[in-house]
């Protein structure tokens, strides 16, 4: 990361949590009192391909059955464990304004590519090794073009196990074809354009439905 890319990161970072922090406040009360402890989700992310980071996110999920583990990326397979809130905050996004905080520490930047889970890095070597030059970002290229494509594909999964394969098949390439051009072209006006076309994405997406909310009736309760 270059010094003038991480200034910017950090003045549009505490610029933002300086707007914002009164929403985040109002979101975390409603999220303690209709959903309960605890108010943020953690996850391990690769920052490169030997480096984690604890990834900070308002929880948009009840947790899993006790004694079962809950991996690899979100599909319909979990659709039972979302709330009407849960759904609300990621169709927002809003769930993810915590990670400011991770872009103010230096663990990512503003824009770059989304910072993939473990297994995938350790599944792709080669790939996330190319990908994860840049440092990862809360938005980036491929989150901008193939969000709305991913969500739609894993939202009609009915098991973790068609989950991970249609992600790994189908997602990891296009997504990491995408962080790459994001790569080569790189520049402060690549940048601000993501994060404005990221911003008008997110209006126009206000009063969308999530593809995860059409398969939800149709998902057994796992007793979470």
């Amino acid at each position: 990361m270059t010094p003038s890319k991480r200034a910017f990161d950090l003045v549009v970072s505490i610029l933002l949590l300086a707007l914002l922090w009164p929403l985040l406040a109002v979101l975390m009360l409603v999220l303690l009192l209709v959903e309960g402890r605890p108010i943020f989700y953690v996850a391990e992310r690769m920052r490169t391909p030997d480096e984690a980071f604890g990834l900070i996110k308002l929880r948009t999920m009840r947790p899993a059955a006790y004694g079962t583990r809950a991996t690899g990326v979100t599909g319909g397979d979990k659709s039972a464990r979302m709330s009407r809130l849960h759904r609300l905050l990621r169709r927002s996004r809003a769930d993810e304004l915590p990670q400011l905080w991770n872009v103010i520490r230096g663990d990512i930047s503003l824009v770059g590519p989304r910072p993939p889970l473990r297994v995938y890095v350790d599944a792709f070597p080669a790939l996330y090794e190319q990908v994860l030059r840049s440092r990862p970002g809360i938005t980036g290229l491929a989150s901008l073009r193939y969000h709305a494509t991913e969500e739609r594909l894993l939202a009609a999964c009915r098991s973790p196990g068609e989950t991970d394969a249609v992600y790994r098949r189908r997602c990891v390439p296009r997504k990491a074809t995408l962080d790459m051009l994001y790569q080569r072209h790189a520049s402060p006006c690549l940048d601000m354009w993501v994060l404005v076309q990221t911003a008008q994405a997110v209006l126009r997406r206000r009063g969308a439905r999530n593809p995860l909310t059409r398969h939800a009736r149709r998902v057994p309760a796992n007793g979470d």
